[in-house]
């Protein structure tokens, strides 16, 4: 397969912050490429190096065989995390001046219904909801019909129906062709839409495969959770391991008798066994609970300690290297760059009389 967005070792830092250790990734065409990690972990810096915004330090990018400073912008749509468009344009306005950046665009009306706001059209910006708003910027990043689209958390603030609209169009797409790379916290998301996953943590690449195939190396057993007043020595006989770990009253932020056991490598047939070992000791409980591992519990195995770090850095040198510019993704948040691709935003918000278009990521 022929890889369309590459980077080799790229290295950036903000001052004494390293925002990126070394990344190297290739992206094939019409796969969805999805980077998730905790904040700070330099996926908007990654973004931004791929799409020319930001310069590494270090290292090389390439996107469609082009340096990302030089690759025809009319091939690329980039949606970054902020996206401020006058607010006194209607929805069909805003579009329709995108659209009118590029000689071959796609009909606003046409757009507008593919992000589930036909009906919106002509209401002005500031008057859709935060979730209606967010895909008129998804919309923007359309019109030119790019072939390589770069998502920073797409779907931030969009409600569930409204979600789902979104990731069947980026499904759509990814099927005609156009490859995605998009970065997001929702891991049912990532879990869903991405082909390939990476995980980023303190600027490095830590994993790259499949969703299947992470949750199968690092996403550990299925569990039954039992809440109950039980102690753990009452379930030793039990042929399953068992643990217990945080208390349900701190978990769920309200007080009760109850705290979870829960029982590893459980497969549904054997919650049967289960069943009977609670009933035949006369074992009190309240609820079972079955799942299967999935990127959560992959993001949380791989992130974890880079967030306790983080933490523990940030508690022990408060103003110190990790208070760096920037906002709660990573520092490269705390700029933007103008420079009429089709993707938008701004580091001041541009006024209502003349639209500024530009790329963010």
């Amino acid at each position: 397969m022929e890889a369309v967005v590459e980077a080799n070792a790229l290295r950036k830092s903000y001052d004494e912050t390293v925002a990126l250790a070394g990344v190297s990734v290739a992206i094939e065409r019409g796969e969805i490429f999805g980077l998730i990690g905790p904040n700070g972990a330099g996926k908007t810096t990654l973004v931004r190096a791929l799409t020319g915004t930001t310069e590494p330090d270090s290292g090389t990018a390439r996107v469609l065989e082009a340096s990302p400073t030089t690759i025809d912008r009319n091939r690329l749509g980039v949606l970054p995390q902020a996206f401020s468009p006058p607010d006194r344009l209607t929805a069909r306005e805003l579009l329709t001046y995108y659209a009118g950046l590029y000689d071959d665009a796609r009909d606003p009306g046409d757009v507008l219904a593919d992000v589930g706001l036909a009906d919106a059209g002509e209401t002005w910006y500031e008057d859709l909801s935060g979730g209606q708003q967010r895909r008129v910027c998804v919309g923007a990043t359309l019109v030119n019909d790019p072939e390589i689209l770069f998502l920073d958390e797409p779907t931030t603030g969009i409600d569930p129906a409204g979600r789902r609209t979104v990731w069947r169009l980026i499904e759509s797409l990814s099927a005609g062709g156009t490859t995605v790379v998009l970065t997001t916290h929702d891991m049912a998301e990532a879990e869903r839409l991405a082909d390939r996953v990476g995980l980023l943590a303190d600027g490095a690449l830590v994993a790259d495969g499949t969703p299947a195939d992470l949750v199968e190396e690092h996403g550990g057993s299925s569990r039954l959770t039992i809440e109950t007043t039980a102690n753990p020595p009452a379930f030793e006989d039990l042929a399953y391991p068992v643990d217990r770990p945080t208390p349900k009253r701190e978990r769920n932020g309200h007080s009760s008798d109850e705290e979870p056991i829960v029982v590893r490598t459980v497969t549904p047939r054997d919650i049967g066994t289960v069943v009977d070992y609670l009933e035949e000791r006369e074992i009190a409980y309240s609820g079972l609970e079955w799942a299967e591992p999935g990127l959560e519990e992959v993001y949380l195995e791989l992130a974890a300690q880079a967030e306790l770090d983080r933490t523990d850095a940030s508690d022990g040198d408060a103003g110190g290297a990790n208070d760096a510019p920037g906002t709660d993704d990573d520092p490269a948040e705390s700029g933007s760059v103008t420079d009429g691709t089709s993707g938008t935003g701004h580091s001041d918000e541009p006024s209502e009389d003349e639209p500024t278009t530009g790329e963010t990521a």
